[in-house]
């Protein structure tokens, strides 16, 4: 006589929008005014620098190279600090940090002043985000881990694009004194995200077992490959960034405008779609799953965008949009796969570090994605698409035997997983 199972669905994340439970609804606030004064910094930055304080673009880019790297180096650390001494805690520490800081480049007049002031930005924003993934790990529990994250993606999406209207409206004045108060807005955003963080419970630090390695995660060589591999996928979004960008200007007959257009178009199928997309990856084999589809559908999208240098305008504004919708669908998906296998394979008494370490792969290929997006967008044309659709496909082959591997050796490693 067979045992009939009763499969218990997770418990509804939201209702009309908003997070049914009180702490998640902290963290979604926190996360919207973070973001939101990103947004608008993001718009205005690069600008502000090199037509403001005149510094060159090579000159801002090794600035920004270098946060990069301070970026990687805290992730690991910040999260085990939050691990050991309790997140929340070291969580509004860190915001109050990012606070302080992140108004404080514009203040430079020299490169070396800038690279400095972006760096120690870098470190407190960086580990804040590292301790914040531990935090989302603990309290969206119940299989809602992954819908979680879909949903704040949904809605840092939306706060990235409300603050980019900000950071439009001081392009238009042109004048330092806007640009400026486009620092001091996010600033006062990340400010207002650090008190909101002392709202959120005071979650208990876990104490490590006598013998057992400071970061563990360091020596847990399934999670370092798993790790490589989502990194590896994330070099779609650099792609479809900055190769876009650059392919549409130099590349193809469509207008400019395009690239606008494709942005506003990709951010507004996140924020609709994201949550729907990523209900599907809530176990470790489920975001393999995921992920490989997510990466057919990135290489039929790059696929698709290749063929827009081949016609004319009108052409090319179809192809770019049939393309980057069809990679849209892929990103979402393959989102949602990503965050089941980084938070599926972590013990819960150390997501911190080890959703620190997680990060180490979408920063590391920061550090490379540009020039490599470079050259095989724009220098290679329509090859170098191609070439990326394969690297997509690839990923997408090793992704499951991969992460079956990674489970298995679960027990091995004594890492206790949970589904999210």
């Amino acid at each position: 006589m067979g045992v009939c199972m009763t499969v218990v669905p997770p418990a509804p994340l939201t209702r009309r929008g908003i997070p049914l439970e009180r702490d998640l609804r902290v963290l979604a606030l926190g996360s919207f005014a973070n973001r939101f004064g990103a947004g608008a910094v993001m718009t205005t930055s690069a600008l502000y620098f090199t037509r403001q304080v005149g510094f060159s673009p090579a000159e801002v880019g090794l600035a920004l190279a270098v946060a990069a790297v301070v970026g990687i180096v805290v992730q690991i650390p910040a999260g085990h600090l939050g691990d050991s001494h309790g997140p929340r805690r070291v969580l509004t520490i860190l915001m109050v940090g990012a606070a302080l800081t992140s108004a404080l480049p514009v203040l430079a007049r020299a490169p070396w002043q800038l690279a400095l002031l972006l760096g120690l930005q870098a470190l407190f924003e960086r580990s804040a985000g590292a301790v914040q993934q531990g935090v989302i790990a603990q309290l969206a529990t119940g299989g809602r881990g992954v819908l979680f994250k879909a949903y704040l993606r949904a809605v840092t999406n939306t706060a990235i694009g409300l603050g980019s209207v900000f950071g439009g409206a001081a392009l238009v004045v042109d004048e330092t004194w806007a640009y400026v108060a486009v620092f001091v807005l996010n600033a006062v955003f990340t400010g207002f995200a650090a008190w909101n963080s002392r709202r959120l419970p005071d979650l208990p630090a876990f104490e490590r077992v006598e013998g057992e390695p400071r970061l563990a995660v360091l020596r847990d060589w399934p999670y370092a490959v798993v790790v490589a591999i989502t990194g590896l996928f994330a070099l779609h979004f650099f792609v479809m960034e900055l190769g876009l960008a650059l392919f549409v200007s130099e590349r193809t007959a469509a207008p400019p405008v395009m690239v606008a257009v494709l942005l506003l178009l990709n951010t507004t199928c996140v924020a609709l779609f994201q949550v729907r997309l990523s209900r599907r990856a809530d176990s470790v084999e489920a975001g393999a799953r995921a992920l490989v589809r997510g990466a057919i559908w990135i290489a039929a999208g790059f696929a698709i965008v290749s063929l827009a240098d081949r016609g004319e305008a009108a052409f090319a504004v179809v192809v770019l949009v049939i393309g980057s919708l069809v990679h849209v669908v892929g990103e979402m998906i393959g989102s949602g796969g990503q965050w089941g296998l980084q938070m599926g394979l972590a013990p819960h008494e150390r997501q911190g570090q080890y959703q620190g370490f997680a990060g180490l792969g979408f920063s590391t290929v920061a550090v490379f994605a540009p020039p490599v997006v470079t050259l095989l967008c724009v220098d290679m044309g329509e090859t170098g698409w191609l070439v990326l659709a394969g690297i997509m496909l690839a990923i997408a082959a090793v992704s499951v035997p991969v992460s079956r591997w990674a489970l298995a050796s679960r027990e091995r490693y004594g890492v206790l997983t949970h589904s999210g």
